[in-house]
């Protein structure tokens, strides 16, 4: 099969959905995923040739492109912090905001003159991608990371492997008032860090069809009536497991920033720090207990 008659029916099928520039760039991260070649090859060798088998691959992936899947659970893995991460229907996809406030941890960590021991505890883990960032760049860590989800912890579990990190995976409900599981197996945190769910369901008609038909609704959203509510209940929980002058970083709703200042000042925190994304969103908020 001649690749490039692929890629030609790639973008008759999807530019309408994508644009062009968007097939290209998808086209090439499959070559590199099935075949382990760069799209520059096409340009290099026009009559590129590969197997029945492989074109069968390109095929179901146009396939599921056509559906709105997307790409990273099409190959199944994705890229976070300069580092491989598995990911599947269990797990939401890794996001830029996301690796900025790894950034902002590790800047706050790294400013410190004498690097020690820190306990860090990432709540709502996901892939694991936070925590794993964090042991990556932390050596002298003890991190742990908690989700409900079993399925997403089964994916993180895999992640810290291929990442040849250490992190202590919690399979627990942080709206759990007893929290009894967590606390047993928990020190005091120099660090806690959460991306919870935020997104309220007035604010569906934003998302794209790809993330809305295919990313888990239980990593998501929130009721409109109380968006805040696993901020509450990790204010709560900082409170009690948070060391003096920890801090708790926390990705949020971009269109709640002055309601978290508010709510982290009724949990009596300190040196309050609402910060922006790459975008003017604010998306990150820090607290020292």
């Amino acid at each position: 099969m001649v690749l490039k008659d692929i890629l030609n029916n790639y973008h008759t099928e999807l530019d309408a959905l994508y644009g062009k520039d968007e097939v290209n760039s998808f086209f090439g991260i499959l070559m590199e995923h099935y075949l382990e070649s760069k799209r520059i090859q096409l340009v290099l060798n026009p009559e590129y040739n590969i197997t029945a088998k492989q074109g069968i691959l390109f095929l179901n992936a146009l396939s599921d492109l056509k559906n709105h899947k997307p790409i990273q659970y099409v190959i199944g893995e994705t890229e976070f912090y300069g580092l491989s991460f598995k990911v599947n229907k269990h797990t939401l996809i890794p996001r830029p905001e996301t690796e900025e406030l790894v950034t902002f941890i590790l800047e706050d960590v790294t400013s410190n003159t004498v690097e020690k021991s820190l306990n860090i505890l990432d709540i709502g883990t996901g892939t694991g991608c936070i925590a794993i960032s964090l042991a990556k760049n932390l050596a002298k860590a003890n991190v742990s990371a908690l989700d409900v989800s079993k399925e997403a912890l089964s994916i993180a579990e895999q992640n810290s492997e291929l990442n040849k990190v250490v992190v202590g995976f919690i399979h627990d409900d942080i709206l759990n008032p007893s929290h009894a599981k967590l606390i047993s197996v928990s020190h005091k945190f120099d660090i806690i860090v959460s991306n919870p769910p935020y997104v309220r369901n007035l604010e569906k008609e934003e998302i794209k069809p790809n993330v809305l038909d295919n990313e888990p609704h239980l990593a998501l959203f929130v009721e409109d009536d109380n968006p805040l509510q696993f901020y509450k209940v990790i204010c709560e929980f900082a409170q009690l497991n948070l060391k003096d002058k920890g801090a708790l970083y926390l990705e949020i709703n971009e269109y709640l920033g002055e309601d978290m200042i508010q709510l982290l000042n009724d949990f009596g925190f300190k040196s309050i720090e609402l910060k922006t994304d790459i975008f003017g969103k604010d998306r990150m908020i820090k607290g020292i207990k």
